[in-house]
């Protein structure tokens, strides 16, 4: 084995580690937390937007069921989410990543609750495990990403069911149009019964009545 290989072997081994520890600071601070409900959306919405006022409503609301709110730390949604959450008392978690643009952490989460990720699947994990449902307002990317590697992990029963809750018809309509006509009709790529693991609602209320429908009699647990 040359230098440069085993350079790159050991670096490797070392990132093993790495990753086992975001691991263990990630379960050991949440699990203390209790039920909490993981909230996504862009990070690129300012706070005169009808959705980051939605969401600051939202996060309210789930504090006031005796929830409390996970984001990814940063700005736009996520902020949003997290300044909810503290104006109403409740528990305000950031899970932030380390990127070159857009992430920086807001000033709304627990000082006690903010984790530092450098790994994605590891903070894609944290969101997963602790949260009783997921809402997803409008977003990019990153949003996308989390709302069907949710519904991707409930469809493979990797998971036990919990309520993934898209919010805003204008914005998902043409996303759920897709998902019917093309993937699931035209090419049979899902069944028709897999477009019920996630609901499209407008309304905070809506929110609450699918939360509180879902988990009567039922109690709250971490997901896998």
């Amino acid at each position: 084995m040359n230098k440069e290989n085993w350079i790159e072997k050991s670096h490797d081994s070392w990132s093993v580690f790495k990753i086992m520890g975001e691991l263990v600071e990630g379960y050991e601070k949440l699990s203390e937390l209790g039920p909490c409900v993981s909230i996504f959306g862009s990070a690129r919405t300012n706070e005169n937007d009808i959705y980051y006022k939605k969401t600051v409503k939202i996060a309210e609301k789930i504090v006031n069921m005796g929830l409390g709110v996970i984001t990814g730390g940063g700005p736009g949604i996520m902020e949003a989410a997290n300044k909810g959450a503290q104006l109403a008392g409740g528990i305000s978690v950031g899970l932030n990543i380390d990127l070159p643009f857009e992430q920086t952490h807001n000033e709304f989460i627990d000082s006690d609750k903010l984790i530092d990720f450098d790994y994605f699947f590891v903070r894609k994990v944290m969101f997963v495990r602790y949260a009783q449902a997921f809402i997803v307002m409008p977003g990019g990317f990153g949003t996308l990403d989390e709302l069907f590697e949710a519904i991707t992990l409930i469809q493979t029963k990797k998971i036990q069911k919990f309520p993934v809750i898209l919010v805003g018809t204008e914005f998902w309509a043409g996303c759920m149009d897709w998902l019917k006509n093309k993937v699931c009709n035209d090419y049979k790529n899902i069944s028709s019964s897999e477009m019920f693991l996630f609901e499209l609602v407008d309304s905070e209320d809506g929110i609450i009545d699918i939360l509180n429908k879902f988990y009567n009699k039922k109690s709250f647990s971490p997901n896998f």
